[in-house]
């Protein structure tokens, strides 16, 4: 009697151990960069899509008293600062505004980040490993019209006490962008994109 009920402990002992194996698993899910996935109310690579797409449709649309002229103006972007408690990477929100925009062809931009290459590019080519007559011509790089920039930021808000089965958080995110010109000193376009959501977490649980 003994051993069986021995026996039996050891079983359930197996059986609880295997099932917190297969739950600690690795599994893996391809998802297309379109589609819109969430697991929390942080912000994610869906939240990023959302805001690059509905800013660059807003500077295409709005700025026609720009992209109209017969230049078509030159932009240099100065980042957009992080105004909230995590780490965003806001670099990569301005590079894709940046494509999009170059790829409709009505702006040329300027990389504030490649101007070291450029400068240490240069000051080879002007050597004594370089042929002169393949030099390129200094002084001939284009200066910019217009500064793009923006401010990223974020407020959180948690349900209050009280007896419930979940508690409930609220995140808002706000990105706000600018197009200044650079000779008045004149805002030129203005708009913000917003993101709002709110998670449901069960107070008992793993």
């Amino acid at each position: 009697m003994k051993n069986l009920r021995i026996n039996s402990i050891i079983w359930i002992v197996l059986a609880v151990l295997l099932f917190f194996v297969a739950g600690c698993s690795t599994t893996t899910k391809t998802y297309s960069p379109d589609d819109i996935v969430h697991y929390d109310e942080a912000y994610d690579f869906s939240d990023k899509k959302a805001i690059v797409n509905d800013l660059v449709d807003s500077l295409l649309s709005r700025t026609n008293h720009l992209t109209d002229q017969p230049e078509k103006p030159v932009v240099i972007i100065y980042g957009v600062a992080n105004r909230t408690s995590e780490h965003i990477s806001t670099s990569g929100i301005t590079d894709d505004i940046r494509q999009e925009l170059v790829m409709s062809g009505k702006f040329l931009f300027l990389s504030e980040t490649q101007r070291e290459n450029i400068d240490k590019e240069l000051k080879y080519e002007y050597g004594p490993n370089v042929a002169p007559e393949t030099r390129m011509v200094r002084y001939r790089q284009i200066g910019a019209q217009y500064l793009l920039t923006g401010t990223l930021r974020s407020i959180d808000s948690e349900e209050g006490r009280g007896i419930r089965v979940t508690e409930k958080s609220l995140k808002y995110y706000s990105l706000n962008m600018e197009l200044t010109d650079i000779v008045t000193g004149l805002i030129t376009w203005a708009d913000s994109a917003e993101i709002v959501r709110e998670a449901s977490r069960p107070i008992i649980g793993w």
